[in-house]
């Protein structure tokens, strides 16, 4: 007989409130993307790089739920890896395509790791999966 699956802790970050935010995320990238069709040739593939990265965590995020739903407790921590990551990337894309700080390349590797947690984490909670 299997043990009865237990919730994990409510708190304040919970699948709610990172499925609406990983929603919020996705529309803003979701503008950006359309956006960069009116900019100029040179700048709208940066801008069109840092929505790619935002919707594709977003939906990352999201997806976080599902693991959740069948055993991965853990992974309800890499939203704010994913989400935060994504976000930040994509603000440096967009400064540096408003041509106000091309120097970021710092804050670019960072925000790229703080992603890379968020999937680590990801793949960490997959130990969990009901089977």
């Amino acid at each position: 007989m299997k043990p009865a699956r237990q919730s994990p802790p409510e708190t304040c970050w919970n699948r709610r409130l990172w499925m609406r935010l990983a929603t919020v995320n996705a529309l803003a990238s979701v503008v950006a993307l359309i956006l960069s069709a009116h900019l100029a040739e040179d700048t709208s593939s940066i801008v069109r790089l840092g929505a790619q990265v935002q919707f594709m965590h977003s939906m990352a995020s999201i997806a976080c739920a599902t693991f959740m739903n069948v055993g991965a407790h853990d992974a309800r921590h890499a939203p704010a890896f994913l989400l935060g990551g994504s976000a930040l990337f994509a603000l440096l894309q967009f400064i540096a395509a408003a041509g106000f700080w091309k120097e970021a390349n710092w804050l670019t590797a960072i925000a790229t790791v703080i992603m890379a947690s968020g999937w680590m984490i990801i793949f960490a909670a997959g130990r969990n999966i009901d089977t």
